[in-house]
């Protein structure tokens, strides 16, 4: 379902951004993200000068090679387009991010890595989505060539990355009973669930 019909309005930025997962010949994998930003009039930039609607004032590469562990191999990093001519000097930087998993603790990780001035603030938000792009890309294929659905994690090693992530896999939840009944925890037995009840008892009502 599309969204409602807005005010009217004038279109004035876009940032676009494609994320894609591929299967090595090594066995390994590629995550990758490309980055865009776009304005719908032209300016002007202290370093590149004048620049046109469409003509991208970031534009920005990111490669991340996993196993499927989802333990970091390597990392590539680019950037074509910036407002700054030192902005490309810090891609070599996100070489430190090789041997960390992606996993519990990535975002965090990803900060003490490359966060603030340690990086480029486009490249590293790019890395905080990878690890879902990656769960995408692994684990339902290895799940089509065990011939289960897609979503089964019952033959996954330990628990499930997703676990509590969202209201659908919420330990209490029928997807978790479905999906990885070793980790369903019944609404009544469970502390998360009874935090959710206690929460929604104390949010005041709006009014319509």
């Amino acid at each position: 379902m599309p969204l409602p019909t807005p005010a009217q309005r004038q279109h004035i930025h876009t940032r676009k951004i494609d994320f894609a997962g591929y299967e090595r010949d090594d066995g390994m994998f590629d995550i990758e993200a490309h980055l865009t930003d776009t304005k719908s009039y032209a300016f002007s930039n202290n370093w590149r000068g004048n620049i046109e609607p469409g003509v991208p004032i970031h534009g920005m590469w990111l490669r991340v090679t996993i196993d499927d562990k989802f333990v970091v191999q390597d990392v590539e990093a680019s950037t074509d387009h910036s407002p700054f001519a030192m902005c490309p000097d810090i891609t070599p930087a996100y070489k430190a991010l090789k041997g960390l998993t992606m996993g519990p603790g990535w975002r965090q990780a990803v900060r003490q890595k490359v966060g603030g001035i340690q990086g480029c603030t486009h490249l590293t938000e790019l890395l905080f989505p990878m690890a879902t792009v990656a769960i995408q890309t692994i684990r339902p294929l290895q799940n089509h060539r065990r011939k289960l659905a897609d979503s089964d994690s019952r033959r996954s090693a330990g628990k499930p990355f997703v676990l509590n992530t969202c209201h659908a896999w919420a330990e209490f939840s029928p997807v978790v009973k479905e999906n990885a009944p070793d980790y369903y925890v019944p609404a009544e037995r469970s502390e998360r669930a009874s935090a959710t009840i206690a929460t929604d008892a104390t949010t005041p009502a709006t009014k319509e």
